[in-house]
């Protein structure tokens, strides 16, 4: 009865159609926030053997979700950290703005190193997809995917900081985000192994996510809008170039 008594109050919104608006648009944020992550957890996972592959996933998105409801309970610091402690070219930076710069430079440096390996042909360690020598663990994929998420998650609660006050909204979209993720992790990362060529255009647009961090901590903002529409376009020229090239092979086997 006290439990109901107390969790009463965080949950008024449910009679509130605009709070419900809100929860939709909210889930829908964090979903899309959530492909950045997701095809950074697909490749990385894709780094081990396979028998480690989706134990890995679960693991690492797990303690995602875990890591993003500590920070949740912690939002009123998390708010704080958009206050500027120094400024340096004419720009005021924040924590959330060193966050978002670290976290740009590690997937500029991850993603530069893997289309290394995956176009050196005379490289086989660490290889994108597949090789001899694996030298990732399982500890360090799961390390690396909880040290991005922390970049995305800082970023999606300040988000939706100014979306709702409702912090029980907050939770269910995190909670159904992730959700989402965990379940599309697999069929994602099995589609980037069975198709070489999208490594390549998935490592292009971790590139262009951490350009992006980099330039957002520096105080230049992309819109979202813009980013998502040129990897929408980038994934409809390379759905052609497959169907196109399936096509062929369908007729060079059917002309034997």
């Amino acid at each position: 009865m006290q439990l109901i008594e107390f969790l009463a109050p965080h949950f008024a919104f449910v009679s509130d159609p605009t709070a419900w608006v809100a929860l939709l648009t909210l889930i829908v944020l964090e979903v899309v926030l959530g492909i950045d992550n997701l095809i950074f957890i697909s490749i990385l996972t894709n780094k081990l053997p396979e028998a480690q592959r989706a134990r890995a996933r679960r693991i690492g998105i797990s303690a995602a979700l875990i890591m993003r409801l500590v920070l949740l309970a912690t939002i009123s610091i998390i708010v704080q950290l958009t206050a500027p402690v120094f400024t340096a070219f004419g720009h005021g930076f924040s924590w959330r703005d060193l966050i978002l710069i670290a976290g740009g430079l590690f997937l500029v440096w991850k993603a530069t190193k893997e289309i290394h390996h995956t176009v050196d042909l005379e490289d086989h360690q660490d290889t994108m997809i597949g090789g001899e020598t694996l030298q990732l663990s399982m500890a360090g994929a799961v390390f690396q995917i909880l040290l991005l998420d922390l970049v995305f998650s800082i970023d999606s609660i300040i988000t939706a900081v100014g979306m709702t006050d409702e912090i029980a909204i907050m939770y269910i979209a995190v909670i159904v985000a992730v959700s989402v993720m965990m379940l599309a992790a697999g069929p994602l990362a099995n589609f980037i192994a069975k198709n070489p060529s999208i490594v390549m255009l998935a490592l292009s647009f971790l590139l262009m996510i951490g350009m992006t961090l980099i330039a957002d901590g520096m105080g230049f903002h992309v819109p979202k809008g813009y980013i998502y529409a040129a990897m929408g376009f980038s994934a409809l020229v390379e759905g052609l170039n497959m169907l196109a090239r399936r096509r062929r092979k369908a007729k060079a086997g059917a002309g034997h």
